[in-house]
């Protein structure tokens, strides 16, 4: 694995050149579109009543197509008025595991809302939430930055930054948070969901990326040699002729 970059004080000010192609709004405003107008209302089933500080909700709302997607819903059980709440996104490979894994913001006084993401979670935290697409994405690479890369339309992430969208729809259905008060935050993968999940709602009031995933791919391949970038790696090393590569990682990750 690589151990070198800029000086920390380069990093600090570097910004990367952002090419952006000219449908690139035209493309989230559809896609969103599309999916909002096959949303059903979301469902919150109580569950893990053990827990005696905490109230938890198993959801499940419309993303990305209508497809099913689950979360967890978690409130302190003691509360006054509707409460903000921190959409969680998850790193690469995980799933919402359980609601003792998400803790923190609940035992402050937040409601916390923690999207599980299609298809993963076999790697650190259990999901239970499948990718229906998956299917029709032709060849990739193992893992998931590679499927379906070759068309915008049939890209992982474009399903997977539509759900982290209509996640904030889902949550604001909930009687118990304030809908004006709806933050976002991740690590890693969830780090990048969120700055999605920022840029397609500006109705977000705060945004908590950590390392954010995708930021930059194209300078990421160029300086690590590490998983999950080197899936890309992987796959430009067999699909020489996937010209289409740079544009769609473009369109799917900056914003």
């Amino acid at each position: 694995m690589s151990l070198f970059d800029l000086p920390i004080d380069e990093l600090r000010g570097y910004r990367p050149e952002r090419v952006e192609p000219d449908d690139f709004d035209a493309f989230w405003a559809e896609t969103l579109a599309t999916s909002r107008a096959m949303a059903w209302p979301a469902t919150f089933e109580p569950a893990h009543p053990e827990l005696r500080a905490l109230e938890a909700f198993d959801v499940t709302f419309a993303g990305f197509g209508g497809h099913p997607i689950r979360a967890w819903l978690i409130l302190p059980r003691v509360r006054e008025g509707r409460l903000p709440v921190v959409v969680e996104y998850i790193g690469y490979g995980g799933g919402r595991g359980l609601p003792t894994n998400w803790l923190a913001w609940p035992s402050a006084g937040y409601a916390t809302f923690v999207m599980d993401t299609r298809g993963q979670g076999s790697a650190w935290l259990s999901g239970v939430t499948p990718d229906p697409d998956a299917g029709s994405s032709g060849p990739q690479a193992p893992g998931f930055v590679t499927r379906g890369i070759l068309d915008p339309a049939t890209y992982y992430y474009r399903r997977v930054f539509a759900d982290a969208a209509l996640a904030l729809d889902a949550v604001r259905q909930h009687d118990a948070i304030d809908p004006a008060l709806v933050a976002v935050a991740g690590g890693s993968q969830g780090g990048g969901i969120a700055l999605a999940a920022a840029g397609l709602d500006p109705a977000v009031v705060a945004a908590l990326p950590d390392v954010p995933f995708l930021s930059h791919p194209r300078r990421a391949l160029e300086i690590t040699d590490a998983q999950p970038y080197d899936e890309l790696r992987q796959y430009l090393a067999i699909h020489r002729s996937a010209v289409a590569t740079r544009s769609t990682a473009t369109r799917c990750s900056r914003r």
